[in-house]
């Protein structure tokens, strides 16, 4: 005979249980909640680097296009901005290094390897002649006609034409720089954000021309900050739908803050330098509005992978992701989370 519960019914066995209540499918979870990459050790200075540096290409290549043109007013704009902001990006790259020696150790080697190591060269390279133009400008601004200011004055063209040439890799490299690292949201967006932080650095540079040339002579400022931003604008929608989870961080928090400021200010100096850029007011404004615009886009690219390095989520779910599709997952070693 077999036992029976009372009342002649069987008693409930553990596999009756887990039928009638099926384990619930698992949530994501880390080791102890821990993050899996480490945030770089970077604040604004980074962002503020990365911005100015955009600024400077561009303006360079303003610069020669209307020394080329015969446009004086837009020339020494885009030379001094070029100059000036230069300063900026290599001032912010030296403080967040804490040593001026260690931006000069960097010129010891070249490793083609390192996006840090080839930006550094780029800065350097690119900057010298910036420099010399910026000088020709403030001899010309000062009224100068000595021997030196005469020699400026003959060097100038060719440095000029120089330092263009070798703009557009500044602009490009720092989206290179941090789709490197192994921090989540900059690495996923590693094919668009070149275009999108090239295309923001041509429509800060093209608004700051327009703060600080004539209108009469400001043309292809506009239409160079025009298309920049509509660029920009493009190329952000075409990364973030590529990026699928990664994405996240780009709408939420303080990176999602500062990406609809950046598309805010952005779309309006668009829209204000194509309906009213030639007006002296409307020039102004919609310059400031797009070199507004490209900071908080540095801005909130910057803060969105700081946040996904933090939440292992966007570590462990795509890898997960992978394995499940048959990909090969690779694995970075303690300690070399993130460059």
């Amino acid at each position: 005979m077999t036992a029976t519960h009372v009342g002649g019914r069987r008693p409930r066995t553990r596999r009756d249980r887990s039928e009638q209540q099926p384990v619930p499918e698992a949530e994501f979870t880390s080791y102890y909640g821990r993050q899996v990459v480490k945030p770089a050790p970077w604040d604004v200075r980074i962002p503020l680097y990365m911005f100015a540096g955009g600024v400077a290409a561009g303006s360079s290549l303003l610069a020669a296009g209307a020394q080329l043109t015969g446009r004086p007013a837009l020339r020494r704009a885009g030379r001094l901005s070029a100059a000036g902001a230069l300063g900026v990006s290599l001032g912010a790259l030296v403080s967040d290094l804490g040593r001026p020696e260690r931006f000069l150790n960097m010129l010891r080697t070249v490793k083609l390897t390192s996006p840090m190591s080839v930006g550094t060269w780029l800065l350097s390279i690119y900057g010298a002649p910036a420099g010399v133009a910026a000088l020709d400008e403030i001899a010309r601004v000062a009224g100068l006609d000595g021997g030196p200011s005469r020699l400026l004055r003959t060097v100038s063209g060719p440095t000029g034409v120089l330092a263009a040439l070798t703009a557009p890799p500044v602009a490009a490299y720092t989206a290179v720089l941090l789709s490197d690292t192994s921090t989540p949201t900059w690495k996923a967006g590693y094919r668009e954000l070149p275009f999108v932080f090239c295309a923001s650095a041509a429509a800060a540079s093209g608004g700051v021309a327009m703060v600080a040339t004539p209108v009469a002579q400001a043309g292809p400022a506009r239409r160079l900050a025009a298309a920049g931003a509509v660029v920009e604008l493009v190329a952000e929608q075409v990364m973030e739908r590529s990026m699928g989870l990664m994405a996240e961080p780009l709408h939420s928090g303080t990176g999602g803050r500062y990406m609809r400021a950046a598309k805010a200010f952005t779309a309006a100096g668009a829209v204000g330098t194509l309906l009213g850029g030639r007006r002296r007011w409307a020039a102004v404004l919609s310059g400031a509005a797009l070199a507004a615009g490209s900071f908080c886009t540095r801005m909130g690219i910057f803060e969105a992978g700081q946040a996904s390095a933090r939440d292992p989520k966007y570590t462990v779910v795509p890898q997960r992701e992978r394995v499940e599709r048959g990909e090969e997952v690779r694995f970075t070693p303690r300690g070399q989370e993130s460059t």
